[in-house]
């Protein structure tokens, strides 16, 4: 086995709703010393590059489209000519950062990467984004969840649950059948494993996360938002 993982910390500001947010992304680097796989390629490319030195860029991989983790999508996959993948359910939320152009790829569950001598699987996970994926590297023992869980829980917009019913189902039927000591890689903080989160889960389920019953939780107000979240409208092109 020679593939390896690097991770690559930036930060800067991004603006969600017209609110202007100082966050740190993780860009995750999957390859062996003659070519990778970018994912989350976040503001910047330079730096994320640098990281990369010599070894050829195969392709950027974007778990969602949110602007902070497309942000250095284009300049790092320019500079080997590689293509850029994203969710076809993300088209909107890319255009917000890209307006003149589209990913390359767009991926669809169950598809699969390979880079050095390892695959990457896709699995949809519908939450954050209507778009959302993680990347399951059986050989290595890691999912790359984007803003899907993070080492604290499900991750937010704008402190926000967009569609927590969607992404607790995600979390649940295909993050947590994963094996335990699997390595959970998200898009911002720290690691953490399958087994270290799973045991919450039906804390999150009963409402947790926020002060709500599940119930409750899903429950739509008159304008179709749920209580859990926000409306991103974020329906394809």
């Amino acid at each position: 086995m020679t593939a390896r993982i690097e991770r690559v910390v930036t930060e800067g500001v991004v603006t969600i709703d017209g609110a202007e947010h100082k966050v740190e992304n993780n860009t995750w680097i999957i390859g062996d010393d003659a070519e990778v796989i970018v994912i989350d390629p976040a503001r910047d490319a330079e730096t994320i590059l640098s990281e990369v030195g010599e070894r050829e860029v195969l392709a950027v991989v974007c778990t969602h489209g949110l602007p902070d983790h497309v942000g250095g999508a284009i300049e790092v996959a320019a500079r080997d000519e590689a293509v850029i993948a994203l969710n076809r359910k993300d088209r909107r939320l890319w255009r917000e950062t890209w307006q003149e152009t589209y990913p390359d790829i767009d991926m669809e569950d169950e598809g699969l990467f390979g880079v050095a001598d390892v695959e990457l699987e896709v699995m949809t996970t519908p939450g954050v984004t209507q778009g959302g994926v993680c990347l399951y590297v059986e050989a290595l023992g890691v999912v790359f969840t984007g803003k899907t869980l993070l080492a604290d829980g499900p991750g937010k917009v704008d402190g926000e649950y967009p569609a927590l019913a969607d992404q607790l189902t995600a979390i649940g039927e295909r993050l947590f059948t994963l094996p335990h000591d699997t390595r959970v890689l998200p898009a911002h903080g720290e690691e953490t494993t399958v087994g270290d989160l799973e045991p919450l889960f039906d804390d999150w389920l009963s409402g947790s996360l926020t002060g709500q019953t599940t119930a409750a939780a899903e429950g739509p107000l008159a304008d179709g938002t749920k209580v859990s979240g926000i409306k991103l409208g974020l329906d394809d092109d």
